[in-house]
């Protein structure tokens, strides 16, 4: 098999600035297939009722949220993204919104770009206010700035009934729209600590929540697992289930892991393995500086000790002896012969997250067809394959990557996330992810995620550091300066000799 192996140079170019929140890091263009076996079941009549533990539950026949209209309401894939069609004003003008539960403001194209098809017009809408307040919020990828607002919201497939929210409409913005994608704004569903400019400005699903007083839960389901970025057919799409959870959308028991802090959704990372070997590092560095779900990053991105960890024992575990560093780190594609499976040579990836119960875990799994994954064909002939996994200097995001495999629970009320089988991570019959537990905890610290601190702090405490070095250096200047004043001697520290100038850098 090895001669038909071939490496081709692709290269990718990324902004990796500081970021505060990310979006997908590399948008690919064309479109999914979807086959028989991911089609998601008929849509049914459901309602809310309490699993008595609080959670919110699908049932029949009557209740006070309908989710006949939620099912399969989001477009797109992990590449592009998924978005929801939302209509934004009076008279309603509708727009594709991506879905980010790694952010938290609701911004919406509001100028002429050339990447997208239309804007919304804020001088159209009768009951659009301005609020006074500049904002800018800077992503993995790209960023924008903007003026707050406020208007009336409309989810044609969501909840019924029509919000009043705060709208960040965006007038200006650098890598942010891009060529191939279909949206023209972001819905942040995380919480108002990463609201821009502060957090006082409530959150889209914050807002949702008050006012039309569904449960403080929502779920999402991503259709995308396998399926190449190239072909021709229509995106493959998903579901946001505001309120609650569709069981026909999961297989099996759904696994709960606790929101260790309310900013990001972040969890507790207790281990990674390859195939079935541990990683055996300490559970920390898989929290370093924090362990997210965000389904606004395409990859699955790991802390630099943990990529370096997990690239090396793929390295050894594949049957492929011989491979190429730009693969790994996504400067390159890996392509086969059509007609030829690569995920065979690849092993499975687990991870395993602190149940509710501290005391255990468990274990959520992807085959290689969710990170080795179809990027485009050459000539007919050659069928190319990008690396699902990235190194990140800021912390491990469980992105789309991995989520396409799960039905994923944002439960807020309960401040958990559950996992569960998606009915749509299949192809050619095969399911392409797993979960099982529960397993101890007994062999890992108590607190993987312990003297993490949040961004915000770790602003305050960079900036007061910064003055204090400031401080210091001033008055090793004056010491320094001063006596030589009063000196006469040649030796006198000038400015290439200066030790404080070669400590400033």
């Amino acid at each position: 098999d090895k001669q038909h192996f071939f490496l081709l140079l692709l290269p990718l170019y990324f902004d990796v600035s500081k970021c505060y929140f990310s979006i997908p890091l590399k948008i690919y263009t064309g479109k999914f297939n979807v086959s028989a076996e991911g089609a998601s079941a008929p849509v049914r009549r459901v309602a809310l009722m309490s699993d008595g533990n609080g959670l919110s539950l699908a049932s029949d026949p009557t209740g006070t949220v309908n989710f006949l209209d939620m099912v399969q309401n989001l477009e797109g894939d992990s590449g592009r993204g998924y978005y929801i069609e939302m209509s934004i004003g009076t008279p309603g003008q509708k727009l594709n919104i991506l879905v980010d539960t790694g952010s938290s403001n609701f911004a919406v194209a509001a100028a002429q770009h050339p990447f997208i098809t239309h804007y919304f017009n804020t001088a159209l809408s009768s009951t659009y206010q301005l609020a006074g307040r500049t904002v800018a919020v800077r992503y993995t990828q790209g960023n924008w700035e903007g003026e707050l607002g406020i208007d009336r919201v409309l989810i044609p497939n969501g909840p019924n009934g029509t919000i009043v929210v705060n709208i960040a409409a965006i007038m200006s913005s650098d890598g942010f729209f891009l060529p191939g994608v279909n949206w023209q704004g972001i819905l942040g569903l995380a919480y108002p600590t990463l609201a821009r400019p502060d957090s006082s400005v409530e959150p889209f699903f914050n807002s949702v929540v008050q006012q039309l007083r569904i449960p403080n839960i929502f779920s999402l389901q991503m259709c995308g697992a396998g399926l190449s970025a190239s072909s021709t057919a229509d995106p493959a799409g998903g579901s946001l289930i505001m309120g609650g959870i569709e069981p026909t959308l999961y297989q099996g028991s759904v696994w709960y892991t606790p929101i260790v802090e309310e900013w990001y959704y972040q969890v507790e990372v207790l281990k990674l393995e390859v195939g079935d070997q541990n990683l055996d590092l300490d559970c920390r560095e898989y929290n370093m500086d924090k362990a997210i779900v965000d389904s606004g990053t395409t990859l699955l991105r790991l802390p630099v000790n943990v990529f370096n960890a997990v690239v090396e024992a793929i390295t050894r575990s594949s049957l492929i002896q011989e491979f190429s560093s730009g693969f790994w780190d996504g400067t390159k594609l890996a392509c086969w012969m059509k007609g030829e499976s690569p995920w065979r040579f690849f092993p499975k990836l687990s991870i395993y997250l602190r149940a509710t119960n501290s005391s255990q875990s468990f274990r959520i799994t992807i085959l290689p067809q969710l990170y080795i994954q179809p990027i485009t064909d050459v000539d007919g002939t050659l069928d190319c394959f990008r690396f699902g996994l990235s190194s990140s200097s800021n912390g491990l995001v469980i992105g789309a990557t991995v989520m396409e495999g799960f039905y994923v629970i944002f439960d807020r009320a309960q401040k958990r996330l559950g996992f569960a089988l998606s009915n749509c991570a299949v192809s050619g019959g095969v399911a392409l992810s797993e979960i099982a537990g529960p397993f101890s905890a007994a062999d890992v610290a108590a607190n993987c995620s312990g003297g993490i601190l949040k961004e915000p702090i770790m602003w305050v405490i960079s900036y007061t550091l910064m003055a204090i070095c400031a401080l210091v250096l001033i008055i090793l200047l004056l010491l320094l300066v001063l006596p030589c004043r009063r000196r006469n001697y040649s030796g006198e520290i000038t400015d290439e000799s200066s030790l404080v100038r070669h400590r400033i850098k």
